[in-house]
């Protein structure tokens, strides 16, 4: 079946509950599948570090609806069980643009790419979390409500979260019995288990060594918190909907493995593995590497993947790796292809000036400083690409996400994107210039824009052509 783990608004624990339901089942020996709804990459970290299998983003905006679904398909068939994070509440979503109105049959509107959007494209369950912290009777009516709102979502039960004592769970159990709402499971206050946040969300497992013990702590819990008798039916991988797989196609012109550096670390680490897995698949021998800790990009690579992160949080780190900077700066300049998105482009700057308003040195390719503030960019964006780059063609046009704190100082001299936003209830807007490479460094795409290549071969395509006639004895520091 695979539920989705869904929740009456943001907050409730969605990411705790889940958490914990993958950490017993991985606690079992049983082989889980996890999916995320939305363009976080954060959550999905951490459901890698419980089941050891990489988190699959379900994201029709910046996907598509098909390519949900057959990313859904083609990764619980090798697995037991499978579970679904949601994002913010059931119904949150967008309201569609008229480009996605034409490929996103069965949504109502404003809940595009929602929790109850991806339920319905792929015909699952759903489990509602509650938080029971300042309600008691009242629990009935907000159960009831959400699932009478669409009776195409089929609400499974709800697990109760926060609930403060014996006589608070009687309350509840109460009220949800007079309108026979199963409970799958409760879960008490629990003080003492909270995962660390800073500006962007969830602080990253790299950062976090007392993981483990939160990890099992969590899978204690879920032992005797949840009903598993009715849950694992429901976790239970079993085909949802019939849907035909879409085609890998052949990366025509590419004779040998590309080899192609992946900047992965504490700070670069924001990477949806679906663009990795398509690398792969057409060509690409991807080589991890660190910003961080080595002297110089991994000898005889033909390409460069920039990654987002957190590079504020390790500037100074970052700053004093001089002979990664220069080598950096050699290949970019030599014209290795570089593709650099959010912390990438920050790391391509001429300085980064922290939260502290400290400046550290950084590549120094791009003509702009990133300074970190307290102002929020936050959204789907559709961009129009203006200029030819390693990744489109001028005119192409795709959607992004953007998500991050900081801003340059200059504005792009020649810009690469042109960018409309995308708002919860207008639609899409004009935004203005999306930030850019020099224009003396056209194999260079740099960008706030996060990306995914989910069912868009032609973007990693285009990207191994260019790294194909890119020659790394061009640089001598390769």
């Amino acid at each position: 079946m695979t539920p989705i783990i869904a929740g009456e608004r943001s907050g409730v624990g969605k990411t705790t509950i889940t958490l914990a339901i993958l950490a017993y089942l991985q606690r079992q020996g049983l082989k889980v599948q996890s999916f995320k709804v939305g363009p976080d990459y954060i959550d999905p970290m951490f459901h890698h570090y419980v089941t050891g299998r990489p988190c699959r983003n379900l994201d029709p905006v910046l996907t598509s609806p098909d390519y949900v679904q057959d990313c859904f398909n083609r990764h619980w068939q090798s697995v037991e069980f499978a579970l679904i994070e949601g994002v913010m509440g059931l119904f949150d979503g967008v309201q569609p643009a008229p480009l996605l109105m034409e490929e996103s049959p069965g949504f109502s509107l404003g809940d595009f790419a929602s929790s109850a959007h991806i339920a319905r494209l792929l015909q699952l369950p759903v489990i509602l979390v509650l938080d029971c912290s300042r309600l008691s009777s009242s629990i009935a009516a907000i159960a009831q409500g959400y699932r009478t709102l669409d009776p195409r979502v089929n609400i499974a039960g709800a697990i109760l979260n926060r609930v403060g004592s014996d006589r608070h769970l009687e309350l509840l159990q109460d009220a949800l019995e007079t309108i026979q709402f199963p409970i799958l499971g409760v879960w008490r206050r629990q003080d003492n288990i909270t995962i660390p946040d800073r500006h962007l969300g969830l602080i990253p497992t790299a950062e976090l060594p007392q993981l483990d013990a939160l990890i099992d702590r969590l899978a204690h819990l879920a032992e005797t918190c949840f009903d598993w008798e009715q849950l694992f039916p429901l976790l239970k991988s079993t085909p949802a909907t019939a849907v035909k797989s879409l085609d890998i196609p052949n990366c025509q012109g590419v004779k040998s493995k590309i080899p192609v550096a992946i900047a992965q670390d504490a700070a670069f680490n924001f990477y949806y593995p679906d663009n990795l897995d398509s690398l792969e698949s057409l060509g690409a021998e991807l080589v991890p590497w660190s910003p961080l800790k080595d002297a110089v990009l991994p000898e005889g690579v033909q390409g460069l993947y920039l990654g987002g992160g957190f590079p504020e949080i390790f500037a100074e780190t970052l700053g004093a790796n001089t002979p990664a900077l220069r080598s950096v700066y050699q290949a970019v300049t030599s014209g290795m292809p570089t593709y650099a998105e959010c912390g990438g482009l920050m790391y391509l700057c001429q300085h980064l000036v922290d939260f502290d308003s400290k400046s550290w040195a950084m590549v120094g390719i791009l003509p702009a400083n990133a300074v970190m503030g307290s102002r929020l960019s936050l959204g789907y964006r559709l961009a129009t690409t203006v200029q030819d780059t390693p990744l489109f063609q001028t005119g192409d046009r795709v959607w992004g996400h953007e998500f991050h704190r900081s801003h340059l100082t200059a504005e792009p001299s020649s810009p690469l994107y042109q960018l409309q936003a995308f708002h919860r209830h207008s639609g899409i807007t004009p935004e203005g210039w999306g930030s850019s490479p020099l224009s003396t460094t056209p194999t260079v795409h740099a960008s706030y824009i996060h990306l995914h290549w989910g069912g868009q071969w032609q973007i990693p395509q285009r990207f191994l052509h260019s790294c194909q006639s890119f020659d790394p004895r061009s640089s001598p520091f390769l």
